[in-house]
């Protein structure tokens, strides 16, 4: 599973909207639509961003492992 793919699913499996989250982000609805269809890639503070606000690490939320660790604490 790539980002792209992460991200929508974390973003269903809360019941949150892209607009929600496009919001956390502080951009649009659309840029964050092309986001998950990877038509843009997301920056990498964006990726931080959504990965704290899931409390996954950054492994998980980009795809490089399917072991969901919590954010590291600060």
């Amino acid at each position: 599973m790539d980002y792209k793919d992460r991200i929508r699913a974390l973003r269903e499996d809360n019941d949150y909207t892209q607009t929600k989250i496009a919001n956390i982000l502080n951009i649009g609805q659309r840029t964050y639509a092309d986001y998950e269809y990877g038509k843009t890639r997301i920056p990498v503070d964006a990726l931080i961003k959504l990965a704290k606000f899931y409390d996954v690490d950054m492994n998980y939320i980009s795809g490089v492992s399917n072991k969901r660790n919590k954010f590291p604490a600060e």
